[in-house]
């Protein structure tokens, strides 16, 4: 690069005086200027060949994917290469000096192993079980988030995959699901099981049914309300007969006597005739 400068100050009339008073100017004839100029877009146009690397002013021969440089050409020698390590890789021809150490997939980052890393390729990475990738790079995968759970009132519409997120949907009227449906349920009709119904169901949770209880109140109230009934209607009955019957024939208008035939009458005549005759027939 120090051509082009040297070139660039003799342009200068301020160069070119000092060059006479120096008595350089005869020298710097029209060759050298050539000169100068062909080295200077010499170095700055140097181009390599696809299979070559640049180092310097050099063009040196890549290493092949899978190895390294170990040290680089010179114009007494060629690059030569060492195989890379475990652990690490280059997947393409190079003039690297070191290879790139493999990926890992780390499960603090939702990762599992997918491929494992080779000489020639890196690790790729997969989400673990339950979860999805959020970020990729290629064929292999960089983050991952779990799952989405739906919430109870929805159910599962679409289950999620090692790319996609779960998705949820909401339940219609009548019917349940905790979150882990994937269709809503419809709530127990607990009439039809000839239950009772203990709790209404909600978008989130079935009915509940139970045994029919005993009313014990209702069931006293119902044996009072019968036992009232008979009475009252017992003793509506007794009026009604008795008001119906009728008088007692064995009342006595006359006397009886003790064999049952009515007593005669005793009159004052009568009397003193029965008197006549215990006397012999005369009057007292």
């Amino acid at each position: 690069m120090w051509f082009f400068f040297l070139f660039l100050f003799f342009l200068t009339k301020r160069g070119r005086r000092r060059l006479k008073f120096h008595g350089m100017a005869p020298f710097l004839s029209l060759q050298v200027i050539l000169i100068i100029l062909m080295n200077v877009f010499n170095g700055l146009s140097l181009t390599c060949h696809q299979a070559e690397y640049q180092i310097g002013n050099e063009c040196c021969p890549k290493c092949l994917a899978g190895s390294r440089v170990k040290t680089h050409c010179n114009e007494y020698r060629s690059t030569s290469c060492l195989p890379c390590m475990d652990g690490t890789f280059t997947d393409q021809p190079n003039g690297w000096e070191r290879c790139i150490p493999c990926t890992n997939c780390h499960p603090a980052l939702g990762l599992r192993v997918k491929k494992q890393c080779t000489a020639t390729s890196d690790t790729l990475c997969k989400p673990l079980e339950g979860l999805y990738c959020v970020h990729h790079t290629g064929h292999s995968c960089e983050r991952a988030h779990e799952h989405k759970r739906c919430n109870p009132g929805q159910y599962i519409s679409q289950n999620g995959t090692a790319s996609t997120d779960t998705e949820c949907s909401d339940c219609s009227s009548g019917t349940f699901s905790n979150g882990t449906f994937h269709s809503c349920q419809p709530h127990t009709q607990c009439h039809s099981l000839n239950l009772q119904q203990i709790t209404t169901g909600t978008s989130a949770a079935d009915a509940q049914c139970g045994e029919r209880s005993f009313n014990v109140g209702a069931a006293v109230g119902g044996a009072v309300g019968v036992l009232i009934l008979i009475i009252g209607g017992g003793g509506l009955l007794y009026w009604y007969l008795k008001k119906r019957a009728p008088s007692d024939p064995r009342s006595p208008t006359r006397e009886q006597g003790t064999d049952g035939e009515p007593l005669a009458m005793a009159s004052p005549e009568g009397d003193k005739r029965e008197n006549g005759d215990h006397n012999g027939g005369i009057p007292l």
